[in-house]
């Protein structure tokens, strides 16, 4: 009995050895198969840049706020409109009968078809420099939407660089955990072999088999977070994913030092310009208010021809022309302008504090980004040499477990903690490229231009130049 069961074990570890062996074997062929079709799809691949490129031509998101900018330029010609004269036309034409009873009590009677044409030009020379004070704010609205439009464009390619590596760590993560299910599988088989040979008991059998159930819901769960991700990066994006190719981070656009940062976020961040205009605006829109307290000037030239319009019958045709200057000083309003003054220092007042909470927000953002990029690369670091050391492990206790040494429970925990390791190696990539954008972000550099993308840059300006002078014409510059 005794040298049936040495027998038995001698056959046993025979199994296990070749059954690892081809387990290998399996997985460098694996290995090389991925390389080569890495190599084939190489040239299809999607690059990080290219998608960001596309976000930023077709992102709903981002075309919506270029139509509001867009639509803010047009407070410019609106209140250049003050500066222009004012043209109305009138025609008339009817039917009247008239009875006239004359001092001699005569009756005189008559039916006539009076018509009037006229046209009217009115002209302000001066309303208190309401008008140059409504340009002024129309034009720095301007010059916020322009910081608020360059502020959503950050968000966009921030969401674009999210939405790709979070495709990219989930494909790494499915592949991970199908190489574990393979592992697992293959272990299931080996320890199935050992248990027939009398080697091992029951029980390591049912800690394979929980630990393959184990893989595969790891395997699922990996599966549904990767069909969520592309579904965010078709959103995001504009296109589902691809091939994509690995992606970097943008150290080389990144100050040198947290205070650099924290400088660079108080002057160049878009939300705090953005918020800076809006003081602008604010301050300026007290001189709007305080117009109304002032007298204001306007010319009016007028010219008329009316034909049967005098129910006396006494004239049958009247032409007229006339110029009048007309001057207006407010007294007594009820208060309405003094209030609509108070009004306006009150919210300029609010607008500073809002400045001021702006600019903490940005300086505090940018500590965070700043701190949370170092941190990514130690966490990258140190992640990578956890995956090499569980590798060597798991090669020493598969070696160890080859000769006896080992459980099959040891072999199941070292494959258990690199599967582990290589999970936060993955999420640290991740991380760490996300991060990096993110600074970008905050200190107001994430943009076309930093990034030298292979697409047109918006120029807003464009549009405003179209607009801004534009005296007449129902259609907008793109034809609509």
């Amino acid at each position: 009995m005794i040298g049936r069961a040495a027998k038995a074990g001698h056959v046993a570890r025979r199994v296990l050895r070749s059954g690892i062996c081809l387990g290998v074997a399996a997985c460098a062929g694996f290995a090389a198969a991925a390389a080569l079709s890495l190599t084939a799809t190489a040239a299809l691949a999607e690059s990080l840049p290219e998608a960001l490129a596309k976000a930023y031509q077709s992102n709903p998101q981002l075309n919506a706020e270029r139509a509001r900018q867009r639509a803010t330029d047009e407070n410019v010609p609106q209140a250049l409109s003050g500066y222009r004269p004012q043209i109305i036309a009138t025609l008339s034409a009817g039917l009247q009968a008239v009875r006239n009873l004359l001092p001699d009590n005569n009756v005189q009677s008559a039916t006539l078809k009076p018509w009037t044409i006229g046209v009217t030009v009115t002209q302000t020379l001066f309303n208190g420099f309401k008008t140059a004070n409504s340009v002024r704010v129309a034009e720095l609205q301007v010059q916020s939407g322009r910081e608020a439009l360059r502020n959503v464009g950050q968000g966009v390619l921030l969401d674009a660089v999210t939405a790709y590596t979070n495709v990219l760590a989930n494909q790494s993560l499915v592949e991970a955990q199908r190489s574990n299910v393979a592992f697992l599988r293959e272990t299931v088989g080996i320890t199935q072999k050992r248990l027939n040979a009398g080697d091992v008991t029951p029980t390591d059998t049912a800690q394979a088999e929980a630990r393959l159930s184990r893989g595969l819901a790891d395997l699922n769960t990996a599966e549904v977070n990767l069909a969520i991700s592309q579904a965010t990066y078709a959103q995001v994006i504009g296109n589902p994913p691809g091939q994509l190719r690995s992606a970097e981070a943008v150290d080389r656009y990144l100050p040198r030092s947290r205070e650099d940062a924290i400088g660079l976020a108080s002057k160049e961040n878009p939300a705090v310009t953005a918020a800076g205009f809006d003081v602008d605006v604010a301050s300026t829109t007290i001189h709007v208010a305080e117009s109304s307290l002032l007298p204001s000037i306007t010319l009016q030239g007028s010219a008329s021809h009316a034909s049967e319009a005098d129910p006396t019958i006494s004239t049958l045709r009247t032409d007229q022309a006339s110029v009048i200057a007309q001057m207006n000083a407010p007294i007594y309003d009820g208060g309405l302008a003094a209030s609509q003054t108070r009004q306006a220092k009150e919210l300029t007042a609010q607008s500073r504090q809002v400045l001021d909470q702006v600019r903490n927000q940005a300086r505090t953002a940018a500590v965070g980004a700043w701190v949370a990029n170092e941190g990514t690369k130690i966490a990258v670091a140190a992640s990578e040499s956890e995956v090499r050391a569980a590798t060597v492990a798991l090669q020493g206790v598969s070696k160890e477990a080859q000769g006896g040494q080992r459980t099959t429970v040891d072999v199941l925990n070292s494959q258990a903690d690199l599967i582990s390791a290589k999970a936060r190696l993955i999420g640290a990539q991740r991380d760490r490229v996300i991060a990096s954008y993110t600074l970008l972000s905050a200190i107001g550099r994430l943009d076309v231009k930093t990034l030298s993308l292979n697409t047109p840059d918006y120029l807003p300006e464009v549009h405003y130049q179209q607009v801004r002078d534009a005296w007449h014409g129902l259609r907008t510059p793109s034809g609509q």
